[in-house]
């Protein structure tokens, strides 16, 4: 490289010296990186041959034509050679990572992820299936309900612990008296005002709590309630849906027992139990076996049912002189659970494909 007080040199041997250098710098370049290196070192503004080519000036005007002739031609060899230097290296690197990342076509591969329903959704739809193979119907009724149907028509009064905020999740402003619904009994609420009986529907929906959010509640779950409006109904009738019910859920040996409970809206009223599928009451007073599933009491709580207590038929117009019905209810989530071994509520609302993937046929 020349000094800004050296005259550049512009002889045919210092102008061969210089492409020569040039070639062998593009030749020496062993990738794409030392190629730039070198085109900037021989062919940039302050490559030898550029300042050659700027000392053409300084020439008496004899010898500027020749010089810049032997310089022009110089400067279209090395641009050539780079070029073709450029071309060689990118068809090696090309290749190279051809090489590094190449597919064997010949294995089996998964063109799209398999997906599967969510099981939440699936054993809703299970569960819808067999009460209408019954002959009855799918209700359905708004997520964010007015508080008289939640809670007033089904008799629970205005000091029932259940309408505080600390249990209840109120729409703003609380005096407009719109509640996130806690249980999907609005939505028969509203059948019995709509309709006259005989009255056969389940109620299946997301309903909300102001629960913590454990393995074991979720301030956002499902429920399925059902409930029958007929002459002549009783206790009997809602102890055998329950049974044909569990039986399509767990199986055909699975027991049911109902004891009694207490619910404003239903009298009388029951929890219905389910016998423990796991050690199936040989627990029960068994220290030497115990049962993690029914902590050794042989029966697990499924939901809750009774009779609709005659103040709900009259707020709905009904005539309980005339109508009787039952009612029942019980979470997805907790259904889920004993069905599939699920151990952690959590997992069902985290949205992972593979929970779903893994129970994908097992709520049919």
């Amino acid at each position: 490289m020349l000094g800004p007080e050296q005259p550049a040199e512009v002889s045919q041997p210092a102008v061969d010296r210089m492409v020569a250098d040039a070639l062998a710098a593009f030749a020496a370049a062993g990738s794409s990186a030392e190629l730039k290196a070198a085109r900037l070192a021989h062919t940039g503004e302050k490559s030898p041959l550029a300042l050659a080519n700027r000392a053409i000036g300084t020439l008496p005007g004899t010898e500027r034509k020749e010089a810049g002739q032997r310089l022009g031609l110089a400067r279209a060899a090395v641009q050539q050679r780079l070029a073709d230097r450029e071309g060689e290296l990118s068809a090696a690197e090309l290749a190279e990572q051809l090489v590094a990342e190449r597919i064997d076509v010949t294995l089996p591969v998964e063109i799209a992820p398999q997906g599967a329903p969510h099981p939440i959704t699936a054993l809703i739809d299970l569960m819808g299936d067999v009460f209408i193979a019954m002959g009855w119907e799918i209700a359905e009724g708004p997520q964010a309900e007015g508080e008289w149907l939640n809670f007033d028509a089904l008799n629970l009064g205005p000091d029932h612990p259940a309408r505080g905020t600390s249990d209840t999740l109120f729409v703003a402003p609380i005096d407009h008296h719109m509640v996130l619904r806690t249980h999907t009994s609005p939505v028969q609420v509203r059948t019995m005002l709509d309709r006259e009986p005989p009255i056969y529907v389940v109620c299946p929906g997301k309903v909300y709590r102001a629960d913590e959010f454990d393995a074991t509640h979720v301030p956002v779950f499902h429920q399925i309630e059902g409930l029958c409006i007929d002459k002549g109904i009783s206790l009997a009738h809602l102890k055998g849906t329950l049974d044909h019910l569990a039986k399509a859920m767990f199986g055909d040996d699975i027991e049911t027992r109902m004891r009694p409970h207490y619910f404003p809206f239903t009298e009388p009223s029951a929890e219905v139990d389910l016998q423990c599928f796991v050690c199936h009451g040989a627990s029960v007073g068994n220290p030497d076996a115990p049962c993690r599933t029914c902590k050794s009491q042989g029966w697990i709580e499924w939901g809750g049912c009774g009779v609709v207590n005659p103040r709900v038929l009259l707020s709905c117009g009904i005539d309980p002189e005339v109508y009787s019905g039952f009612a029942f209810g019980m979470g997805i989530e907790r259904t889920l659970m004993f069905r599939n071994n699920a151990a952690d509520m959590r997992d069902m609302v985290e949205g992972d494909v593979r929970f779903s993937r893994s129970l994908k046929g097992m709520a049919r």
